[in-house]
């Protein structure tokens, strides 16, 4: 297992963030894409000097992948990760890991069954930012967590919609918080822990799609502490995202990967200097997707598919596993419920 060699299954958007991470990963290869749009595949295929594809299968059985990066759209990811798994492939799934908990509890049995790796994009856990307010959290710097809450104000124009058939769609995207949102949600409950209560609203007021463009939820976190998730695509010109931490003894902020906020309590003689963040110039690069689609960092793709690399070359789990992938959805579908209901919804 000297190279890896990968497939890609979906040349969309963010299958080429895939590739160009992969180039950069030593001991990984592109060896094939697929989408059922062939000029797509082919124009991947030649940057990369990869095969293309335009039938899925074809490709596995063909190919036989040490690992597949599904990036397919979202309410296919379970099926088309599914397939991978049981042709004998790792497999990497952009986020989500599906839209649906169903779905995904069936990907997870097949993992399962398969015994092979898999894992979800959630990259920003890997910036310097979320893990510093992690590892002090875990630790007890901010005393008792109190509040948390994740701010999405981002800005999507009708032509993004209109740009694939899928997009904005109920079975195939989602809106604004399964798309856009995800990672954001991700983090918080990474932070503050898992939700137990939700209640919420959403509403499309903006654009002409099926799904929510915009969002608004209030959180009970286990732990005690309350929360809220605001997020929109109709925010023009797309602004800051927002992850806030606050504790009885201290309280963090974290902007478009950046720790902007940081203040410790005297007690313990803790000064907040100490745990002050300068980011490198490469993290420090790109918005975060606030106002398009495509400002995404290959390196952070790169980092986390780099760890999966190394989990199964040492035959250990990856940083972020499948269970990881189930939280943020939950939380999710937790909210469209409420919506849907007007009832507070409460997880087991």
């Amino acid at each position: 297992m000297d190279t890896l060699r990968f497939g890609i299954i979906g040349c969309g958007v963010i299958g080429p963030v895939h590739a160009d991470a992969l180039a950069t990963i030593p001991g990984t290869k592109l060896v094939a894409v697929c989408d059922l749009n062939t000029e797509r595949a082919q124009k991947l295929a030649d940057k990369h000097q990869a095969t293309p594809y335009q039938d899925m299968q074809t490709m596995l059985s063909t190919e036989k992948p040490d690992v597949v990066c599904i990036c397919t759209p979202s309410g296919l990811h379970a099926e088309h990760a599914a397939a991978a798994l049981r042709s004998g492939s790792h497999v990497i799934v952009e986020k989500p890991l599906d839209i649906t908990v169903p779905h995904i509890e069936m990907l997870l049995q097949v993992q399962q069954e398969t015994g092979r790796t898999l894992s979800v994009i959630s990259q920003h856990r890997f910036n310097t930012a979320t893990r510093q307010v992690r590892e002090l959290i875990q630790r007890g710097a901010l005393g008792r967590l109190v509040l948390g809450n994740a701010t999405v104000p981002w800005w999507r124009t009708q032509q993004y919609y209109d740009s694939d058939d899928w997009r904005g769609t109920i079975a195939l995207d989602g809106g604004v918080l399964m798309n856009q949102s995800i990672h954001s949600i991700d983090l918080l409950q990474w932070l503050m822990g898992p939700v137990k209560r939700i209640s919420a609203y959403t509403d499309t007021l903006v654009r002409k799609i099926e799904a929510e463009d915009v969002a608004v939820a209030i959180l009970r976190f286990a732990n005690g502490a309350l929360g809220t998730i605001s997020a929109t695509t109709g925010a023009y010109p797309g602004v800051t995202t927002r992850i806030e931490v606050f504790g009885d003894q201290g309280s963090a902020i974290i902007e478009e990967q950046q720790l902007t906020y940081l203040r410790l309590s005297d007690e313990g003689k803790q000064k907040a200097g100490e745990y002050a963040t300068i980011l490198s110039d490469e993290e420090q690069e790109g918005s975060g997707g606030a106002g398009q689609a495509t400002d995404i960092m290959v390196a952070r793709h790169a980092r986390q598919i780099a760890d999966v690399v190394e989990a199964i070359r040492e035959g250990r789990r990856p940083f972020i596993d499948g269970q990881e992938g189930r939280h943020p959805v939950e939380i999710i579908q937790g909210i469209y419920e409420s919506a849907r209901t007007g009832k507070e919804v409460i997880f087991a």
